[in-house]
């Protein structure tokens, strides 16, 4: 089945590999995280995952990705579970499977840099709780920031797969990928993933970008695309024809569209390829049946929108981890008949702040920055995260800051961008954490500190025994931007009177303080 070495035939792009001997390429399905995540806004819970489990584990996936991303937030702030339980349930259940989770390199599962002792307590308890293989990726593409998380995984003895954020824009090349694959096995990692958080890699582009690395590198490659565009399935194959070790699919109805392609659609494109994977029919049959109930059971957080094939991806660049809610949000907002302008504002604020890749927790900030500039207008209202980006304290940025927009940030904030790794300034922080929550009556054990350095008020509520609190149907994996501030056009200008907005992007509240100006 997965292990049949046979030659490939018909090569997409031929070239030299026409001949070459490949295996028949890996599958690892994710049904159980970015699946739900992508489409129904994360709020699968572990009881609704446990009977498919078993299943899963018996069909000869490479891997299960069943956790990290947002989960932990959703598990927390709107399901009432412990999140590592989680982890142990789905090991008990579906023991032969490695499990994959996808970690945010100093994030961690947050929209913060945390200090490296956090990070490395984080990677320690998640293992110990059964983990296998660790995805880890960082916003920017700043390896600085993935060398803590990586190192600890090492340490665990775990698998360390190192993500390249795949994005579009002038100062992102297929020679920069691959230099950057380079580093990353340099730094460690065992295998190396191509993230396309947006569903934006073409076809011929996958194929050239894996047949580069194959040259480069020594250590396995796996492709991960959403489908949003339309293009996933063929990138895939065409990933396939390079050389890519492993894909990632789902299972309808948490398949196609923002999530990953499915995988008996997967199976139906490559029939007759000499690398096509064999799985169980009736079996992905009977779980696209039990999904089909659980779909049904979660349609308060899920949309026909999310579903379908949208070539706008293409232009605006909107991860399905995003785009799964914006629309909604937007109408929270009152602005709803805007979407074309902040669609429209997006790529704008994304080449002002450097070129960023849009993924967790980018692809929120500079969508909440969107906003504000359409809704009070162009820089007038600044959110504390589009702030730190522009100063470096998320990383460094592919590429430079527009001038106009540090000029206003440096005036406003009287800082100066940064050039270390904000992490570098961090004092260890377990000690401190620990004691707020012994001053606090809590637990003081490692996963509790984690959780707690992350999600302190649902981590209390849960440990309480309080009910989650009450959410609109918005997804958990947004990012938590801090206050925003106002930034008047001018600086001799007269406050008249101030409004505070409560912003709601993708499941996560801000603040924003506007100034009525004379």
């Amino acid at each position: 089945m997965l292990g049949k070495t046979q030659p490939v035939r018909g090569a997409f792009l031929c070239g030299a590999l026409c001949w070459r001997r490949m295996k028949t390429v890996l599958v690892n399905n994710t049904v159980l995280r970015d699946g739900h995540q992508s489409l129904a806004a994360t709020r699968m819970s572990t009881a609704q995952m446990l009977p498919a489990a078993p299943i899963l584990d018996g069909m000869g996936f490479a891997g299960l990705e069943t956790w990290g991303g947002a989960t932990i937030d959703s598990c927390l702030r709107f399901l009432g579970e412990q999140p590592f339980d989680r982890i142990r349930k789905l090991k008990a259940v579906a023991p032969k499977t490695p499990q994959l989770m996808l970690l945010r390199g100093q994030n961690i599962v947050q929209y913060t840099a945390f200090a490296d002792d956090v990070v490395e307590a984080f990677v320690r308890c998640t293992a110990q709780a059964g983990m296998d293989i660790f995805r880890v990726f960082d916003a920017l593409n700043d390896l600085r920031n993935l060398k803590t998380a990586v190192a600890a995984v090492r340490k665990e003895g775990k698998h360390a797969r190192g993500e390249i954020c795949y994005t579009i824009s002038p100062v992102h090349t297929i020679d920069s990928f691959v230099k950057m694959g380079a580093e990353l096995e340099a730094m460690g990692c065992h295998s190396i993933g191509i993230k396309d958080m947006a569903g934006l890699i073409k076809p011929r582009v996958a194929f050239e970008l894996v047949r580069e690395l194959k040259k480069k590198v020594g250590i396995p490659i796996t492709i991960h695309c959403h489908d949003t565009a339309g293009i996933g399935a063929a990138a895939y194959v065409a990933a396939i024809e390079a050389g890519v070790d492993t894909i990632e699919t789902s299972i309808v109805p948490f398949a196609n569209g923002t999530s990953q392609p499915d995988t008996a659609r997967m199976l139906a494109i490559l029939e007759g390829h000499a690398r096509c994977p064999s799985f169980d029919a009736d079996k992905l049959a009977e779980l696209r049946t039990y999904f089909d109930k659980v779909y049904a059971e979660l349609s308060a957080f899920t949309s026909p929108a999310n579903e379908r094939t949208d070539p706008d991806t293409l232009t605006f660049q909107i991860p399905g981890g995003m785009l799964s809610n914006f629309r909604n949000q937007l109408k929270e907002q009152g602005m709803a008949d805007r979407w074309d302008e902040v669609s429209r504002e997006i790529p704008y604020v994304r080449q002002c702040l450097g070129w960023v890749p849009l993924v967790t927790p980018t692809s929120q900030i500079v969508g909440t920055q969107a906003m504000l500039n359409v809704k009070f207008g162009r820089w007038h209202t600044l959110s504390q995260p589009t702030i730190d980006v522009a100063l470096g304290k998320y990383g460094r940025p592919p590429g430079p800051i527009d001038a106009k927009l540090l000029e206003i940030i440096v005036k406003k904030t009287g800082q100066k961008p940064i050039e270390e790794r904000s992490a570098d300034l961090a004092l260890p922080h377990m000690p401190k954490i620990k004691a707020d929550l012994a001053a606090k009556g809590l637990p003081t054990d490692d996963e509790t500190a984690v959780l707690h350095a992350m999600f302190p008020v649902e981590t209390a509520r849960l440990i309480k025994g309080e009910k989650p609190a009450a959410a609109a149907p918005a997804k958990a994996a947004a990012a938590a931007p801090a206050a925003a501030g106002a930034a008047p056009a001018k600086a001799d200008a007269k406050v008249i009177s101030t409004r505070r907005f409560r912003l709601n992007v993708s499941g996560q509240q801000a603040e924003a303080l506007v100034e009525e100006i004379s």
